[in-house]
């Protein structure tokens, strides 16, 4: 399968997943927060917010790729989402969300640079 057959795919899987967790979040903060080991918030505002917050990062990468074809939105939120998630793990002790968080966004942000940026040849 060619990268621009592939490419697709990927960027709707990005896009479903980041809306997906977002309406959990929104819908079942307290719930969210529990499994993933953070136990309860109070007060639900920030807990829902951050759902509120993947729902427009799912649309905007939506956006961009069906206007543009384009992925940097993706990439930058990915990049920055890695850079964030690895420095609380250094912080210290937290979640088992976390590390998973931080290797799923990388994989997601690695995935696609591979299939945006031609490989130079040797």
């Amino acid at each position: 399968m060619t990268r621009e057959r592939l490419l697709p795919p990927l960027v709707a899987l990005i896009v479903l997943h980041s809306a997906v967790l977002g309406l959990a979040a929104v819908v079942a903060p307290d719930w969210g927060l529990q499994f993933t080991g953070f136990g309860g918030a109070s007060p639900m505002f920030f807990a829902r917010q951050v759902g509120v917050f993947h729902v427009v990062v799912a649309i905007a990468y939506a956006m961009e790729w069906f206007r543009y074809r384009g992925v940097s939105i993706l990439l930058m939120a990915k990049t920055t989402a890695v850079c964030f998630l690895g420095l609380e793990l250094a912080r210290g002790p937290q979640p088992w969300i976390v590390p998973v968080s931080l290797a799923g966004d990388a994989a997601m942000a690695i995935a696609v640079a591979l299939l945006v940026v031609p490989l130079r040849k040797r």
